[in-house]
């Protein structure tokens, strides 16, 4: 079928309407950019709406550029590699715009007005990465391959290179799989997290054993060494165990949170350096992903911002904690490697910044008649937001200022419409590109009490 899509959605996909006899009903079609004129099938068909697959572009947009990588379209992980950087901007400024709007949020009229967009160089952003290790491989079967998710698939994808990766992962990629041609510690892997700095000694390594496999400290060490060999720059090595529970098929899936350090090479942190800072970020500490972004996000979100108090939930290892000029700067966070560095981290502040480990709900229901309103309070959940319950305890703490940053438009909305209830209005909203070349989107709404 011909089809013109209407605009972009959140997920990476065109919007097109079908005609005849089901006239009206959507269609997504990925690939596509606002008003092509394509032909497509139907891959998949719901009550409510389709999933197509483009088969030939008839009309392109003006803003359609040739992929940068020859992965694109088979690997899970990109979605706007053809469109040009300023498209793929303005489509996300769009999403979050319509998202906003069609929630009717209190007190915010017509629409949300102007949305100030942070672009990313994009390509060679990404400081963290994360690959399936497929073993064994090759036509003798003596080596591995690392590999992303396939679109629309849990199969893996095996890839020699990532260009959205910067040029110390994507050096130490080369050189893992040069290792895995040897009886090495990854066969007995089945993942690999790559971290990388900004300085000297700056590559992290997170390993998942395969299975039940036993990680010994020789063979641990054996790998590090002949890895440092090929990347210098290694830090230090984790292999972890996660725990399994059932999945389809009776085969068996990790479970994120469960994870338990078997062995350790090396450092269990690197420092990376924020607008002059070292910050201390551990194997598995929370840490954003663009290395260009840091240090605009970190003066969007604290920067020139003091006061006498404020606190930062969802503090990861405080890298806004660590920019607020407040007197007093309470820091909660619930995952235990990040609480360590957040402490660490705020060590060097000479006890301005207090370090609480707790989760967000647990830190504001302990907090009622205990502490002094705050002037300012940071957010930054992860994808699920905050929730109706954090919302409405965040509201009702009589904060002069919010500034929410977040991941996902969805929950955003949702959880601004309990805080706007109470008493706040938009004061700005921003968006910051940290993810180029996905549909994924980092927002910044600030708030403030009427």
């Amino acid at each position: 079928m011909k089809l013109r899509i209407e605009k972009a959605i959140y997920g990476g996909a065109g919007l097109a309407r079908l005609s005849g006899q089901e006239a009206g009903k959507a269609i997504f079609v990925p690939e596509t950019l606002p008003g092509e004129w394509i032909e497509a099938e139907i891959a998949s068909d719901r009550r409510g709406f389709s999933a197509g697959a483009l088969q030939s572009v008839l009309e392109p947009s003006p803003h359609r550029i040739q992929p940068g990588c020859e992965y694109f379209s088979r690997c899970g992980g990109c979605h706007y590699q053809h469109a040009a950087p300023a498209a793929q901007l303005q489509m996300k400024c769009e999403i979050l715009r319509e998202t906003l709007d069609r929630a009717r949020l209190p007190g915010v009229g017509e629409g949300i007005g102007e949305i100030q967009a942070i672009a990313s160089p994009p390509w060679a952003y990404r400081n963290r990465i994360r690959l399936q290790i497929l073993s064994p491989v090759g036509p003798d079967g003596s080596g591995i391959a690392l590999a992303y998710r396939r679109r629309g698939s849990h199969a893996g994808l095996p890839v020699a290179r990532c260009p959205i990766a910067a040029p110390l992962l994507e050096e130490s990629m080369s050189a893992l799989c040069r290792l895995g041609k040897e009886k090495s510690l990854l066969r007995d892997c089945e993942e690999v997290e790559l971290f990388s700095g900004n300085g000297p000694r700056t590559l992290l390594v997170s390993l998942w054993a395969r299975g039940a496999a036993a990680v010994s400290a020789t063979a641990l060490r054996a790998f590090a060494e002949k890895l440092k060999d090929a990347a210098p720059d290694l830090a230090g090595v984790g292999v972890f165990a996660a725990r399994r529970e059932a999945g389809a098929g009776g085969r068996s899936k990790p479970t994120a949170g469960e994870e338990r350090l078997l062995a350790l090479w090396g450092e269990p942190y690197i420092l990376y350096e924020v607008c002059s800072r070292p910050y201390r970020v551990s194997l598995r500490s929370f840490f954003q992903v663009n290395r260009f972004l840091l240090e605009p996000l970190q003066a969007l979100v604290a920067g020139g911002r003091s006061g006498a108090t404020a606190w930062d939930l969802y503090a990861g290892v405080g890298l806004f904690a660590g920019a607020l000029n407040f007197d007093e700067v309470t820091a909660v966070e619930s995952s235990p490697p990040a609480q360590a560095d957040l402490s660490a981290n705020a060590g060097p502040a000479g006890g301005r910044i207090r370090a609480v480990a707790s989760t967000a709900l647990a830190f504001l229901l302990g907090r009622r008649g205990k502490l002094p309103i705050p002037d300012l309070v940071v957010l930054d959940p992860p994808r699920a937001g905050l929730g109706p319950e954090i919302a409405s305890l965040l509201a009702g703490c009589g904060a002069g200022r919010i500034v929410y940053v977040s991941c996902d438009p969805a929950t955003l909305a949702r959880d601004l419409q309990t805080i706007l209830r109470a008493g706040y209005r938009v004061r700005s909203i921003h968006l910051a590109d940290m993810f180029p070349q996905t549909f994924h989107l980092e927002s910044v709404v600030e708030l403030e009490r009427t």
